[in-house]
């Protein structure tokens, strides 16, 4: 057990001392490459593996392994042996080891704060400017068309939909390319949430209640299950400026599909979101907070099809889902396409779902891209070469 924790630490720490940018920039690469070379060898050596084998390896006990079933579950909608070890790591290790770092105002303070920064560095975010196609010239990505009918026309388009909406809905009339192919046959599109936000009465919960919580009554066989396991976070727990006096803010969610909710009335989705609501209160009135039901001020239900039409998610995907068992990273995808001047950014890139890895793919973005219009140093023919080499490697998953 203490042989496999400290697997977990090493990745964590080897991730901790490295700058970490593009793995598509390759005189960055060897930078740190000499500069920790050790480091940069375990990344190497636990890239291609799952978190579920390596725990098998040095844990016997059955519940203890469904356990971390459950903690992969948690970041990435899959069990332990689908999960690649370094997001695991980074996740656990932050989790368990980094303490919990809560913004104060909820976290569309990260949002707001990145928004700012942006703008004070000169950018321009314009709101409700749905973008529904990207414009190609010559085989190259030059722009953008909003659902108003304007067009706004770059050197470099990023795109933070997922690659089913890029290459599918975004990159109208063109043909979709080789390596977006061999990405859609090892991935498929991981389930949506149905999500319930609620303002209760303070005295409902103990007073020793937590912030968050993982609710699965039955067995670890129910984990994968649609509605199989809740979801639930309190953040006035932390931070009690979030809802009026006397009061809690709810935030349960529960895996499910979009095809769940296809196909009705609007009369027949409304009462579907206030049965399947219903249930789900109900089985946390009973395992953690009795009288909960009698404490609701405020409800309210999203589905898969909110977040598709609120979130621009294919079937309100969560993210990418390996069709079988991936070897880790190796097929996950990088930030440049096969498009001139498109770029993706997001948890359908390496290194895949969660926060922290979808920040990562973004701060990667940032470099590759910044070295692509000359504010870093670059070298064409080592990127070609490793490009290659990449794609080589994506082969292999």
């Amino acid at each position: 057990m203490n042989a496999g924790r400290s697997v977990w630490i090493e990745i964590f720490n080897a991730l901790n001392s490295l700058e970490l940018k593009s793995l598509e920039e390759p005189i960055y690469l060897f930078r740190q490459f000499f500069k920790k070379p050790l480091e940069c060898l375990t990344l190497a050596y636990y890239l291609p593996q799952n978190a579920g084998d390596i725990a098998r390896k040095y844990i016997k006990d059955p519940q203890l392994l469904s356990f971390i079933d459950a903690e992969c579950f948690i970041v990435s909608t899959v069990n332990a042996l689908q999960t690649p070890m370094i997001n695991a790591s980074m996740v656990l290790c932050d989790r368990h080891f980094g303490g919990i770092n809560y913004p104060v105002g909820g976290v569309g303070e990260i949002a707001k704060s990145l928004a700012k920064g942006l703008m004070d560095q000169g950018s321009e975010i314009i709101y409700k400017a749905n973008v529904t196609s990207i414009i190609v010239d010559h085989g190259k990505a030059v722009g953008v068309r909003l659902s108003d009918g304007r067009e706004l026309f770059a050197k470099t388009i990023i795109s933070n939909a997922t690659r089913w909406d890029t290459f599918g809905k975004l990159l109208k009339g063109e043909d979709l390319p080789r390596e977006e192919e061999s990405f859609q046959k090892l991935y498929v599109k991981a389930p949506s949430f149905l999500s319930i936000h609620m303002g209760v009465k303070a005295d409902v919960l103990p007073p020793d209640t937590d912030c968050h919580h993982f609710v699965l009554e039955n067995d670890w066989t129910y984990l994968e299950n649609s509605y199989g396991s809740i979801f639930l976070s309190i953040p006035t727990v932390l931070d009690s400026s979030l809802a009026p006096e006397g009061h809690h803010i709810l935030h349960i969610f529960t895996t499910c599909s979009i095809e769940d909710w296809e196909g009705l009335s609007l009369k027949d989705y409304k009462a579907k979101k206030d049965l399947v609501a219903d249930e789900i209160i109900s089985r946390l009135e009973e395992k953690l907070f009795p009288g909960l039901k009698s404490s609701i001020v405020f409800k309210e239900v999203g589905t898969p099809k909110t977040h598709r039409r609120y979130l621009a998610r294919d079937s309100g995907t969560y993210g990418p889902m390996p069709r079988r068992t991936p070897k880790g990273l190796l097929g996950m995808p990088f930030n440049t396409t096969a498009v001139d001047g498109l770029y993706c950014v997001g948890d359908s890139c390496f290194p895949g779902q969660g926060v922290i890895a979808v920040a990562f793919s973004g701060v990667m973005c940032a470099h590759r891209v910044a070295a692509d219009i000359g504010l870093e140093k670059k070298s064409p023919v080592l990127d070609a070469a490793l490009l290659r080499l990449l794609g080589w490697f994506r082969t292999l998953a």
